[in-house]
């Protein structure tokens, strides 16, 4: 089962499930979250009765698609060692393999599908990230690899724009990639309940295809089994010692050659450039979906007392 959500007749968000590229909306003002706490028998519960009858039905094309959900929490990993091999230039460090290191990001900068996507401010190397990501269906805590399953509701597009200048400078001083990552997350279209990806698995993640066009043209390209984290761990290490939610997104990272630092630091003397403004971004994650956004001008950037 496929969930969105939309911009209402009423003006309201409101959860749909999408069939034959229709929105059939839910009989019920409850977000995506509130679903997902009820259990996931309830949210498919829900989605089967808004299939017959729907409380609307809307085509998907003229629907004004929303961010999926406002996530409790928001942590990213480090699962495609592909990308860090490419983006560092080098061997990874050993410790990438004893576990998926993760950072925190902001669920307030959550943003939807098609919505367009400003540059952060100051930035002048702003980047896009294609990413997979589990959403927490049940809670838990200090779960087991085995059991992790039974804690993902599904999956979505995670597409973790970077202000790469931004984030290279605070790591410098060792504080980690925060103010670099906290404009804007994209979550979308929709939320793929995980047994509809059940017969595409491979190694340890799923033979999906994943793709990013810019202004029409492809540029990146890498396939979901090539991760070297699965999900099963991811949940596991994010769990430990601690407690995990319904709605709690765990992004997978990067896939490989799935961002512009790749390239450049590929192929600096080739590197097309860095998104300005009025560029489209299509990312597409085989049977999830597809995010299409443009690029717009930074907000006014407001020096601190320092100068900077």
């Amino acid at each position: 089962m496929r969930f969105a959500t939309y911009e209402s007749a009423d003006g309201r968000d409101r959860v749909g499930v999408l069939s034959d590229n229709t929105l059939h909306g839910l009989d019920t003002e409850k977000s995506l979250v509130d679903l997902l706490t009820a259990g996931d028998d309830a949210l498919i519960a829900a989605g089967t009765d808004a299939l017959n009858p729907p409380h609307e039905t809307i085509a998907w094309e003229s629907a004004r698609i929303k961010g999926l959900l406002r996530p409790p929490s928001m942590r990213d990993s480090m699962c495609f060692h592909e990308h860090i091999r490419n983006a560092r230039g080098s061997d990874i460090d050993e410790r990438h393999s004893r576990y998926p290191a993760f950072y925190f990001s902001n669920p307030a900068g959550v943003i939807g599908p098609y919505d367009e996507v400003a540059i952060s401010p100051g930035c002048e190397q702003f980047d896009y990230e294609l990413e997979i990501a589990a959403v927490i269906g049940t809670a838990g805590s200090n779960i087991r690899p085995q059991d992790a399953a039974a804690h993902i509701a599904g999956y979505t597009i995670y597409c973790d724009w970077s202000a790469r200048d931004i984030q290279m400078d605070e790591m410098v001083v060792g504080l980690g990639p925060a103010k670099g990552k906290d404009g804007a997350t994209t979550l979308g279209p929709v939320l793929v309940t995980a047994d509809e990806l059940e017969p595409f698995r491979k190694n340890k993640g799923f033979d999906l295809a994943m793709t990013v066009a810019i202004n029409g043209q492809p540029f990146s390209a890498g396939n979901w089994s090539t991760i070297d984290w699965s999900f099963d761990d991811v949940v596991a290490y994010t769990s430990r010692g601690t407690h995990l939610v319904p709605g709690d997104v765990l992004g997978s990272g990067t896939v490989g050659r799935g961002c512009l630092l790749e390239h450049f630091r590929m192929d600096p003397d080739g590197f097309r450039g860095w998104l300005a403004p009025g560029d489209e971004v299509v990312l597409e994650v085989e049977r999830i979906g597809q995010l299409r956004q443009k690029v717009v001008a930074a907000p006014e950037r407001h020096p601190l007392s320092s100068g900077h």
